[in-house]
């Protein structure tokens, strides 16, 4: 026996022996809110996947699935879980949240929120997690053979083909593509293996309701968009707006990891039933903090962009934004310094 199969073995026992137990809608391990913009007393050291103990990403796992037990907050929308209230959320804001000025603010809160939930509600203890793809990009394996995409320590593997159909979209409301010649191959099949195999997700594709397997069609292909030298590139970026719009391209990072993964994660609306787009999108954030690490004199506070897609309304540190079923509405500036609440977070 190989010391990956001892270690897959031992973890698999954890996994199937000890299940994280929902806290309960309050958040009752939570420690009471404090004010936007007062200085942090504790903080989360945000770590990558695979530098997390095996026995962290197990509890991270768990707690994820953990989320997919509790009930929603918010019945009256169609949401059937916790977790899908965080993607109905996105799925709700995506046309006001997307080719936006505050498109990093508002991911940046929502990946906040996000693992408090796991921590509140569902006992993880764990530091929230990200992806650093470019760890993959940058060889020449196969990214399935990334630790991220293992069926024990991680969130399974690739879609297999010919287990999933798109639904018909009489009303069109998919959301899907375009990509000529891919669909096939993006929308390869349900994942069949891993921690969230037989999890019935409810939302999506796009802004459908509809009962289906977490879907990907995982194409090495796309790593090139994912490199640590393009992610250099973007990071001599010498003003926010200059910053934002490279980051958001299809063909930058953020489009890059969406479409890497493929499935479910390549659609705007419903990308959030991937259990992955919230490490795809912590490392995002990674890269906007350590650019505004670089010169925090200028850029912490830097912002630029429409309020609104194709709008031409400037983004200032005052505008709103809002996050129903998931927390209060806090200003683009509260999410600005990581030293400060509601954020309190560094990452390695």
């Amino acid at each position: 026996m190989n010391l990956r199969t001892f270690l897959s073995l031992a973890a698999l026992f954890f996994l199937t022996g000890v299940s994280a137990t929902p806290i309960g809608q309050s958040g009752v391990a939570s420690s009471a809110a404090k004010a936007p913009g007062t200085k942090c007393t504790s903080f989360d050291d945000r770590k990558e996947w695979r530098d997390l103990t095996i026995e962290q990403r197990l509890s991270y796992i768990n707690a994820v699935l953990c989320l997919h037990k509790l009930p929603p907050r918010d019945p009256t929308r169609a949401a059937t879980s916790r977790y899908e209230e965080f993607q109905a959320t996105h799925i709700l804001l995506t046309d006001r949240v997307h080719s936006v000025g505050h498109f990093l603010p508002w991911h940046r809160h929502l990946g906040t929120l996000y693992g408090n939930a796991l921590r509140e509600e569902c006992g993880y203890n764990g530091p929230t997690a990200y992806w650093d793809w470019s760890r993959d990009a940058d060889v020449s394996t196969p990214i399935l053979e990334s630790p991220i995409f293992d069926p024990v320590t991680g969130f399974g593997g690739d879609g297999v083909p010919g287990t999933y159909t798109l639904p018909p979209d009489p009303k069109n409301e998919s959301a899907i593509g375009p990509f000529p010649g891919f669909g096939g191959r993006i929308w390869k099949g349900c994942v069949m293996d891993g921690p969230f195999k037989d999890t019935v997700f409810h939302l999506g594709p796009g802004r459908m309701i509809t009962d289906h397997c977490l879907v990907r069609g995982v194409d090495d292909q796309w790593k090139r968009m994912l490199t640590s030298e393009n992610v250099k590139n973007m990071l001599k970026a010498r003003t926010y707006e200059e910053f934002r719009l490279v980051i958001d391209a299809f063909n930058g990072i953020h489009g890059g990891g969406h479409i890497l993964v493929g499935g479910e994660m390549t659609n705007t609306y419903s990308a959030g039933a991937d259990p992955l787009f919230y490490l795809h999108h912590a490392n995002l954030d990674r890269v906007w903090w350590h650019w505004q690490q670089a010169d925090p004199a200028n850029r912490l506070y830097d912002l630029s962009g429409p309020t609104t897609k194709g709008g031409n309304i400037p983004i200032t540190l005052d505008f709103e934004l809002d996050f129903p079923a998931l927390g209060p509405n806090i200003t683009v500036r509260d999410t600005m310094d990581s030293s400060l609440e509601p954020n309190c977070f560094t990452y390695e």
